[in-house]
């Protein structure tokens, strides 16, 4: 085997290895860009391997392969994202995210759903995890067996190749979990990991006794205490393998180069499968060192940028989403044009709940001046909640400055949102709550946690304003499917044996059919959330100044007033406040004397007077175009 070697040589005998393979022009020009960022990168993760070169050459020709494999459509998808590399900052972006068997009953019912879809306005449909998995609790699919293999309950792979062909003609972008942290333990590779077949012995991290496993838990965190103790389970044979989620959830190698191979591997096949974006779940995990807590490490970055080389050479026009749900500075880390185009905006998600729950915007008011900015290239994905559980993800030091101490501000939310404090509106669910630390997260659907549920007569407006901020302040906005309808917990999940221990089902409810009958009947809370809904999408996708992810934080001067300025061209912006009170607030002339008095509300279509003043009623959000002075 070959040192692998620093110098510009080894890429010229790559590229001349190319070559002579026959590879096409197309593809030579894509590997002359991006093959010296992929050699440097080899060198920095894997320079002190004797099997370094072996495995590059072997990552450039698997590239080349799959390239010679991409249907003709999908090279020219590759071409027009080439042509118009900001096509997922437009204001016409929506996503929408459902499980496929929840919602639909399988693919082919997804594909029945896209007239709505399209009725909807939505351009991004992501898929909750749909490959094969082990049966009863996989975690909702995140324990993946196969890559290659679509859960059998759900369809085929050749089914969902033709259904991501059908979105793309729709115009809507199919977008896909990539769970690579962590294989199923039912997986081919960790079936041979045990058996201790040749090339595998080394794809997972297994231990003959406790003397490192100890070592490492002296520093990392215990995630899914539930489940079990620490960041490993122990085999039936006595050893023991890296668990960081649940025991039969085996984390991957990634100091071994052929993890990396093997996993390129898989990108690229679900790339040729249609896939335009994959979810890159558990950045933050990746890479293992001793001594420290095995999150963030510099490595997981160096890990997603070789990826992304990979993927520029053989499917330019993927994308890569980040899932990151650690400290503020470590989520936006993960965001850059060579490693997550997009990401998940966890903070402002979070702090959206946190400003209703204290009816005090000034923390997620903080957050947008602060955390908002992303490099050129890139957008956050925002959203109202996901399938899973809401985690307090903010800042201590940020909240120190309010005067807040992040520590019990935190047990005040989950009480409050789990329906423990007096006066809550809140119906939601604990989820994975550490006595011993008294930690805990929440789960919920956004009707259940913002006061419809409980008949709160201020819920429809917070599921509202809610949803107009995420709209809002810019990058792709994403709906979990069937909250347009104002949909309620399922608290069948408990009765449910693959479900009842794992409390996020609660908010992974079946597609509520009578709120979807119901959707244009004003006299139901379904009808009267997807109509407020219904209006303001149609206005985002006729709004220019809500492309792109620039926002200018407006000091509105009142407390439970989040407000904010979205740049446009021609002199104008769009003004954004949404007062997260159960009160009348005013916003005082002399507050907006920045701004011409004469203002149009997008949403209403009528003439606003800024000369007297804003009121803003509870929980009432407004969509302003302005000029600045």
């Amino acid at each position: 085997m070959t040192q692998l070697n620093p110098g510009p040589r080894d890429v010229s005998h790559l590229l001349g290895d190319l070559n002579s393979s026959g590879a096409d022009r197309e593809f030579l020009a894509h590997a002359e860009l991006h093959l010296p960022r992929l050699h440097e990168l080899f060198v920095r993760l894997y320079g002190e391997r004797t099997d370094g070169l072996e495995r590059l050459a072997s990552v450039v020709d698997l590239a080349r392969r799959s390239w010679t494999e991409r249907p003709r459509a999908l090279k020219a998808l590759d071409r027009e994202r080439d042509s118009t590399p900001d096509w997922f900052e437009s204001e016409r972006m929506l996503g929408g995210v459902c499980y496929v068997d929840r919602y639909a009953g399988g693919l082919s019912g997804i594909r029945d759903r896209i007239p709505y879809f399209r009725e909807l306005g939505l351009t991004y449909l992501h898929l909750m995890p749909l490959f094969e998995s082990p049966e009863g609790n996989s975690d909702g699919g995140y324990a993946v067996s196969s890559y290659r293999r679509v859960n059998p309950a759900l369809g085929t792979m050749e089914e969902l190749a033709s259904l991501a062909a059908d979105l793309r003609r729709a115009g809507i972008s199919l977008v896909v979990d990539f769970i690579f942290n962590h294989t199923s333990n039912e997986h081919e590779w960790a079936k041979k990991a045990v058996a201790g077949e040749p090339g595998f012995e080394d794809f997972y991290l297994i231990y003959p006794d406790r003397e490192m496993p100890d070592a490492f838990e002296q520093t990392t965190r215990e995630i899914f205490p539930d489940d079990h103790p620490g960041s490993f389970v122990q085999l039936d044979d006595g050893r023991w393998v890296w668990a960081t989620f649940y025991h039969f959830q085996w984390d991957l190698n990634y100091a071994n180069p052929a993890v990396f191979e093997a996993m390129a591997g898989e990108m690229l096949f679900l790339a040729n499968q249609g896939v335009e974006i994959l979810r890159m779940d558990a950045v933050a995990f990746i890479w293992k060192r001793l001594g420290t807590t095995c999150e963030s490490l510099p490595e997981a970055h160096l890990l997603l940028q070789a990826f992304n080389a990979v993927l520029r050479m053989a499917a330019p026009g993927l994308l890569f989403k980040s899932e990151a749900i650690v400290h503020p500075d470590e989520v936006v880390s993960y965001v850059s044009p060579d490693e997550c185009q997009i990401s998940y905006n966890p903070l402002q998600m979070a702090l959206t709940w946190e400003a209703l729950a204290t009816r005090d915007g000034r923390l997620l008011q903080q957050a947008l001046e602060r955390r908002h900015a992303l490099p050129d290239g890139t957008a956050w994905v925002n959203y109202v909640r996901s399938h899973d559980d809401i985690g307090w993800t903010f800042a201590d030091e940020d909240a120190a400055e309010l005067g807040i101490d992040g520590y019990p501000h935190r047990r005040f939310l989950n009480d409050f949102y789990v329906g423990r404090s007096d006066g809550t509106f809140a119906r939601g669910v604990p989820f994975q709550e550490n006595p011993r630390t008294g930690d805990a997260r929440v789960t919920g659907t956004t009707a259940s946690l913002a006061g419809i549920e409980a008949g709160d007569a201020g819920g429809e407006d917070r599921v509202v304003l809610a949803h107009a901020l995420a709209l809002s302040t810019g990058g792709i906005p994403l709906l979990y499917l069937g909250d347009e309808v104002a949909q309620l917990n399922d608290y069948g999940y408990a009765d449910r044996a693959a479900e009842a221990g794992d409390s996020r089902w609660v908010h992974r409810p079946f597609r509520p059919e009578q709120n979807y009958a119901d959707r244009t009947d004003a006299a139901t809370p379904a009808g009267r959330v997807f109509s407020r809904l219904s209006r303001l999408l149609a206005v985002r996708r006729s709004t220019p100044e809500f492309a792109g992810n620039e926002l200018v934080a407006f000091d509105a001067r009142a407390g439970s007033v989040v407000a904010f300025l979205r740049p446009g061209d021609g002199g104008f912006a769009v003004l954004v406040a949404a007062n997260v009170a159960d009160s009348t607030v005013g916003v005082d002339a002399l507050t907006l004397s920045g701004l011409a008095p004469e203002a149009l509300d997008l949403v209403t279509g009528a003439p606003v007077w800024l000369g007297a003043g804003l009121t803003l009623g509870a929980h009432d959000v407004r969509w302003l175009r302005v000029r600045p002075r």
